[in-house]
């Protein structure tokens, strides 16, 4: 299983879907998505600055095992601490506590700068922990996995078809806006503007149904039966079941830091 995996990873990079090819993607997807819920569930519930510092400190080197490449993932992850510094300046003059300084009559706290900090602290570290344990799979991959997990298929039916047609979408969209610009529509604030908006959105609800329909019938035609049949099976290796011991003591020594620091 993990030199098939191996196989999938190498041939996702090579087409530029999917850059990915450290240890993480060798672990068996199921163990990977546990990990990840596991992580999320035990950090969130970290108050200590300390605990959290090394609970991002273990998704770093997360990171570094799954060899993603470092600008581009600390780029996305820049997107979302834009609105983390947006917090930090606002927190310490909401919460509270000790006064730091007053400006224009509003007093900011220490114990409003430390809850920002804790935010920020939880908030990397799982978001980094879930772009290198879920994030690096395949669609489909994680989609069967989800399925073995014994989630509803329904869920997972609806998953794999909004990856897959998400783009489709957005596709179907820039060809309608770029239909409006050949026509001379130029956006402004007006309610010529609104209306034309309003018939794209509803233009684009049509086409999608019509494409729904006409992809319902093709999977029909195929046999499709709403059953998920699966092209290859998951089976635990030495190496998943030692990933799990080593992330599942990583997780107790959060727990044992939070306790002792606390």
């Amino acid at each position: 299983m993990a030199h098939a995996l191996g196989q999938n990873e190498k041939t996702l990079t090579e087409t530029g879907a999917l850059r990915v090819s450290g240890r993480i993607g060798s672990v068996d997807p199921r163990v990977r998505i546990l990990a990840a819920i596991s992580f999320g569930i035990v950090v969130v519930g970290l108050s200590s600055l300390m605990t959290l510092s090394v609970a991002l400190g273990l998704s770093m080197g997360l990171l570094l095992l799954s060899r993603l490449p470092l600008r581009p993932t600390l780029k996305r992850m820049a997107m979302m601490d834009s609105f983390i510094i947006f917090m930090l300046l606002l927190l310490p003059f909401t919460v509270p506590g000790d006064p730091i300084f007053t400006l224009w009559g509003a007093t900011a706290s220490w114990q409003g700068l430390w809850r920002g900090v804790e935010i920020a602290l939880t908030a990397n570290a799982v978001i980094l922990a879930l772009m290198t344990l879920v994030g690096t799979m395949e669609p489909v991959t994680l989609g069967h996995a989800l399925h073995k997990l014994r989630m509803p298929e329904t869920l997972v039916h609806l998953l794999m078809f909004t990856i897959r047609y998400i783009e489709v979408l957005r596709e179907e969209y820039l060809r309608l806006r770029a239909a409006m610009k050949v026509r001379g529509f130029r956006p402004g604030t007006n309610w010529h503007t609104y209306r034309s908006f309003g018939y794209l959105v509803g233009m684009m609800l049509v086409r999608a149904i019509e494409r729904s329909e006409r992809i319902l019938q093709a999977m029909k035609c195929r046999g499709f039966s709403g059953r998920i049949h699966l092209l290859q099976d998951f089976a635990l290796t030495v190496a998943d079941r030692r990933f799990v011991a080593l992330f599942g003591g990583a997780l107790l020594l959060l727990i044992c830091l939070e306790i002792a620091w606390r």
